[in-house]
């Protein structure tokens, strides 16, 4: 089969897609198919026309479009058949969520990476499916804790926590652990080398990292947070599971349901419906530094990977999902 995968690239100021997205196109090669890529730069609209071009070149027989907005380049042709993935960015401005799930009612199929975003999107296709994007268990591995602590010369006695994000990204709500690890050391922050440091614990963001950076720090640190505002699904959090990492999280999109009830994930309650955005109150930082004391005490590693793969979340297996929709849209 050949698919082609259409989507934006990873911001205004990239020159790559995602890579969820590249990872996805790489497992459905690994299945024997021919997959090409198409990203839409600026103009939706005047994207079309290209995209038309490339389809008359490779002559695919589906097209995958990523991103609701990047789908609308793709649902305006009619040369080939559309599946459709949404994210979480198509629900959270009223706008872009009616034009995108309108328009997503021209595809063969749509896949929705959580069941929050169906419940969200205003027009909702009858022939959908629920498919988180897949982890790459090759790169996400389980390393030996001791020996990662040591490549990054952690200090022995001190607390580890790798946010997941930049500091200064604000929808991942960093402002909340901070708050908590200073009301549980009561000491002043001090910058260290890729984050910074209060008392016994250092919080460090996972931002300008490669991904081998990153799971050598997922397996190196005590805790993985994630109090985001509101997420999709959350790629991140799925890769700190697959490398067996402590996690603590806000209850948003599907962080219950892919942290279920193991030992070592910690799950932050949240007053609001899921699905919607919330911020932290003074009940909330409570909570959290009780949640945090119990993170930290855990002082072991979890059976996320394990969990990952009941669930059928690696890129193998969701990709094999993907390839059996393909088909019944090709039939």
């Amino acid at each position: 089969m050949k698919i082609l995968i259409v989507s934006r690239y990873k911001s205004a100021f990239a020159d790559h897609l995602v890579p969820f997205v590249t990872e996805q196109g790489e497992s459905l090669r690994q299945l024997g198919h021919t997959v090409e890529y198409f990203a839409v730069k600026g103009n939706y609209l005047l994207a079309v026309r290209e995209l038309k071009q490339k389809i008359r070149a490779f002559q695919p027989d589906i097209i995958h479009a990523h991103y609701g907005l990047s789908a609308i380049t793709a649902e305006l042709q009619s040369m080939v058949p559309v599946v459709t993935t949404f994210h979480n960015g198509e629900t959270l401005n009223k706008g872009v969520n009616l034009l995108t799930s309108l328009f997503s009612l021209r595809a063969k199929h749509v896949v929705y990476v959580a069941q929050h975003i169906y419940d969200l999107v205003y027009f909702k296709h009858t022939k959908y499916s629920i498919i988180p994007c897949g982890v790459n268990m090759e790169d996400c591995v389980v390393m030996n804790q001791k020996v990662a602590r040591e490549q990054l010369g952690f200090e022995n006695g001190v607390k580890y926590i790798l946010f997941g994000g930049g500091f200064d990204n604000l929808r991942k709500n960093y402002a909340l652990l901070r708050d908590a690890v200073e009301r549980i050391e009561q000491q002043v922050w001090i910058p260290v080398e890729g984050g910074e440091r209060c008392g016994d614990i250092v919080c460090l963001e996972m931002k300008g990292l490669s991904r081998a950076e990153c799971v050598l720090r997922m397996n190196a640190c005590n805790l993985f947070a994630l109090p985001s505002h509101s997420e999709g699904s959350p790629q991140a959090l799925k890769e700190a599971m697959a490398c067996n990492s402590p996690v603590i999280a806000t209850d948003m999109a599907d962080v219950k349901h892919l942290l279920g009830e193991l030992p070592g994930h910690y799950i932050l309650r949240n007053p609001r419906p899921t699905h919607e955005r919330w911020d932290a109150d003074e009940h909330s930082l409570d909570e959290m530094v009780e949640l945090l004391k119990q993170a930290l005490a855990f002082n072991g590693r979890t059976n996320g990977r394990e969990r990952i793969i009941e669930m059928g979340l690696s890129n193998e297996q969701v990709a094999k999902r993907l390839e059996s929709i393909y088909e019944n849209v090709l039939v």
